[in-house]
C-alpha cells in the first residue's frame, strides 16, 4: 500500500505546482496592460468636422535604466531613442492607414511629414515650436504626436528565463508610459490626449505597442466614424 502512496503524493505535489504556475500566469496576464487616461477638450467635437488632413509627428522617445548596464554608451542610447521615435511614428501611420475606412480624415504620409519638418528646420526640434506653427509648416489641419518613455528593469537574458518559467508571460524587460496627443492646427490647442502605462516584453515591437494602445483607444479615438 505504501508503494502506491509515494507516486500519489508526487502527483498531488505536481498538481499543486501546475495550479500555482497557472495562477501566476493569470496574474501576469491581468497586470500586463496598465492603466489608461483620456482627456477631451470641450472644443473637440466642434473642431473635428473642420479637420481633413492630419500629420503624425515623430514621437519623443526616452529610454532609461533602473540599473545602468555595463558598458552603457550615452550616444548609442540616444541613437536608439531616435530610432524608436521614428519607428513608433511609422507604426502608428501604418495602423491608421490599414484602417483608413474607419476614420473621417486622411493622414499625411510620415515620410512627407519628416521631409517638411526638415525643410522648416523643425525636425528634432519640435519642442521649440508651437503646434500651430508645426501644422502650418506641414500644411495640415491638426497634428497627432506623443511621447514614449520606457525604463528597462531586466536584462533580456533574465527576461527569457522568466518567459520560459512562466510560459511567456513573465518575460517583461521593463515598464513604459505612452502619451498620444491631438492638437488643433489653427491655434495649436490641445484637443485630446490619451495616456497609458504598459509592460515592455522581450518580443515587443513598436507595432505591438501601437496595436495595444489603439485597442485601448478604440471608439474614443477622435476621428473614429460612428
Amino acid at each position: 500500500m505504501n508503494n502506491f502512496r509515494a507516486p500519489l503524493n508526487k502527483l498531488k505535489h505536481l498538481g499543486f505546482l501546475v495550479l500555482l504556475l497557472l495562477s501566476t500566469n493569470l496574474t501576469f496576464a491581468q497586470g500586463f496592460e496598465g492603466s489608461k487616461q483620456i482627456f477631451e477638450s470641450p472644443k473637440l467635437k466642434a473642431a473635428i468636422p473642420t479637420h481633413h488632413t492630419v500629420a503624425i509627428l515623430p514621437f519623443d522617445a526616452k529610454i532609461t535604466y533602473r540599473k545602468q548596464p555595463k558598458g552603457f554608451n550615452a550616444e548609442a542610447n540616444r541613437d536608439q531613442e531616435e530610432t524608436m521615435s521614428k519607428s513608433i511614428q511609422a507604426s502608428l501611420y501604418t495602423f491608421l492607414l490599414r484602417k483608413a475606412d474607419n476614420y473621417s480624415v486622411s493622414f499625411q504620409d510620415v515620410d512627407k511629414t519628416n521631409i517638411l519638418l526638415k525643410k522648416a528646420g523643425l525636425y528634432g526640434k519640435l519642442d521649440q515650436a508651437t503646434r500651430d506653427e508645426v501644422a502650418k509648416a506641414l500644411g495640415v489641419d491638426a497634428v497627432l504626436g506623443g511621447r514614449f518613455e520606457t525604463e528597462q528593469t531586466k536584462t533580456e537574458g533574465a527576461a527569457i528565463a522568466s518567459a520560459v518559467l512562466f510560459g511567456g508571460l513573465g518575460g517583461k524587460t521593463g515598464t513604459g508610459s505612452l502619451f498620444l496627443t491631438l492638437n488643433n492646427g489653427n491655434d495649436g490647442e490641445l484637443l485630446w490626449r490619451f495616456f497609458k502605462t504598459m509592460d515592455d516584453g522581450i518580443t515587443s515591437s513598436t507595432d505591438d505597442l501601437v496595436e495595444r494602445m489603439m485597442r485601448k483607444v478604440s471608439r474614443n479615438f477622435p476621428y473614429a466614424k460612428n
